[in-house]
């Protein structure tokens, strides 16, 4: 990696620990926030309603309408509470789509953000949203997505089911080998993005064994931080584009996608981007990073093959064109046949390399 690089680390203040659902009042303080909107997707109604309470009168609305991916129409929906109840200030609890739902209205108004996470998905620390229209998913970089606050509470992801917080791990250690590899990458986010592989790596197991188990969880979160914030300083590759495509115009569920993905993303990669692999594979305690990654996923019971998250053999040829059409600066070419290759073995679930 050259020594000549340009970093602006990002501006955000993070607040990380055990029970710090309880300074939420306090941050939304800090912020300036007096009447806020509490974001959720349906089925954390409850959470909302608990951040609610801890918001006491700063609190002006509550809308649980988040949905995967993000789609404009649910934005568009959430933009007449915003003026409705004079909305000036966001707090999202949840995955990435309440979190992408925030960045959304963001986007449009500018809002302050406060962030609290209970997956591991990383979408809090960057300044991307994706947002699906007409079936096809995009993303914008821009300075209004960028949440302000985050506040991590380990407690809020102990009851994370197991399936889903491995999937959810696995999606933020994608972040940080994309990381590894992207042409703006730097020697800083560099050590963050091993260091964060690592500790997902070491927290999966554990949390397969004890999904209650604080350790593996606080190891977890950490590496979703450092991985979220190697994301939010680098750019994206193959890896992620190929997600977009199979979230945005396939419907296929985020986390697991990114779960099947990842390791022939890497194999794809490989010997385009030898030291990010070693690196990898140093962070995993292996000796080859992408059958690494599917054995960590393999054994920790989470999904290997496109089709068994609901892609369509049929769909994998169109899949690669919309991969290939407009594609993100990738160390390897990106090579429409070598492309559906990957798909194919992506979607039987074979083993890289195999």
């Amino acid at each position: 990696m050259s020594l000549d690089f340009t970093y602006q680390p990002s501006p955000q203040r993070i607040v990380f620990g055990s029970g710090t659902l309880t300074q939420v009042a306090a941050e939304a303080e800090r912020l300036g926030i007096t009447r806020a909107m509490v974001l959720s997707t349906p089925g954390k109604t409850s959470l909302a309603e608990d951040v609610a309470g801890h918001l006491g009168d700063r609190c002006a609305a509550i809308l649980p309408t988040a949905r995967m991916h993000t789609p404009v129409e649910v934005t568009d929906e959430a933009m007449t509470t915003v003026e409705a109840e004079r909305i000036d200030g966001l707090v999202a609890i949840g995955g990435g789509s309440t979190t992408g739902l925030g960045k959304a209205i963001a986007y449009r108004t500018d809002l302050p953000q406060l962030v609290l996470p209970t997956t591991y998905s990383g979408s809090e620390l960057t300044d991307i949203l994706g947002q699906t229209e007409d079936g096809e998913k995009t993303t914008i970089r821009d300075a209004r997505v960028l949440p302000e606050t985050v506040v991590y509470d380990v407690g809020l992801t102990l009851c994370l089911p197991v399936a889903v917080s491995v999937t959810s791990a696995m999606n933020a250690m994608a972040h940080a080998v994309e990381g590894l590899y992207a042409p703006n990458s730097n020697p800083i986010l560099a050590l963050m993005a091993e260091e964060g592989i690592r500790a997902l790596g070491a927290a999966i197991p554990g949390i397969v064994k004890s999904g209650a188990d604080e350790a593996p969880r606080g190891e977890a979160l950490y590496g979703a931080w450092l991985c979220g914030t190697v994301l939010g300083g680098t750019s994206m590759a193959l890896h992620h584009k190929l997600c977009h495509v199979l979230g945005g115009s396939f419907g296929l569920p985020h986390a697991e996608t990114h779960t099947v993905i990842l390791p022939h993303a890497a194999a794809y990669n490989a010997a385009a981007a030898p030291d990010a692999m070693a690196a990898v594979a140093r962070a995993l305690g292996a000796d080859d990073a992408p059958t690494a990654l599917f054995d960590l996923a393999k054994n920790a019971g989470a999904p290997t093959a496109l089709r068994d998250i609901g892609m369509s053999e049929d769909g994998l040829e169109r899949a690669a064109e919309i991969a290939t059409a407009n594609p993100y600066p990738n160390p390897r070419g990106l090579e429409r046949d070598a492309i559906r290759k990957l798909l194919d073995d992506a979607w039987h679930g074979r083993r890289p390399g195999a």
